[in-house]
């Protein structure tokens, strides 16, 4: 069995204009790197992470495509309830509350794209207990090819305010710390799906 990568990342801090795909991963293919650029404001920073997960996209897909669920492998999430829409229509907004640990209590977001085909989603902080001012996360699960068996990159990038008072590179060590867990968490979880079906 292929043993999985460790999260690779990379942060890009600019003050301002376009940042093409915050540079540095050219395992990447182009038609997924599309998807993760994002125009960085003056005061924001971005970033972006990437995990192979050995599992068909499929399954790992069917987790991270659940906006109305996203406790089923972030762990920092304690709750998770929809105010707007089903959870599975851009436009729809839920309600998180998180784990004690870590600075913040809740968050509000919003569902920018879901793309069953192309397997994307993405999302928008709108508000809460929490320093991630206009977060905006882009998510792609795509298939690897691998004579090992399947195997399925999960690329997550973001760009977000630096808070007051912090730097844009602690900024981008706090989120990142946050997303690399989840993708851990990820393959842990599909690692047992399979395991246990």
């Amino acid at each position: 069995m292929m043993t999985p990568t460790p999260p690779l990342q990379h942060s890009s801090i600019k003050s301002n204009g376009w940042v093409s795909a915050c540079p540095g991963h050219a395992e990447v293919p182009a038609e997924v790197a599309r998807h993760h650029r994002h125009i960085v404001g003056t005061g924001q920073c971005c970033s972006v992470m990437v995990r192979t997960i050995a599992a068909p996209a499929d399954v790992v897909w069917s987790l991270v495509r659940r906006f109305d669920r996203p406790q089923e492998y972030k762990s920092y999430i304690r709750t998770c309830r929809l105010v707007e829409g089903d959870g599975a229509t851009v436009g729809s907004v839920r309600e998180l509350t998180v784990v004690s640990g870590i600075p913040a209590e809740n968050s509000r977001e919003r569902l920018e794209i879901l793309d069953d085909e192309q397997r994307v989603i993405s999302f928008r902080i709108l508000g809460g207990d929490h320093r991630l001012s206009n977060y905006l996360s882009m998510t792609t699960v795509h298939e690897v090819a691998s004579p090992d068996g399947p195997l399925t990159m999960v690329v997550e990038s973001y760009v977000v305010d630096v808070p007051p008072g912090n730097t844009a590179v602690e900024t981008c060590v706090f989120t990142n710390t946050i997303i690399r867990t989840n993708l851990m968490s990820l393959e842990r979880k599909v690692r047992w799906r399979l395991n246990h079906n």
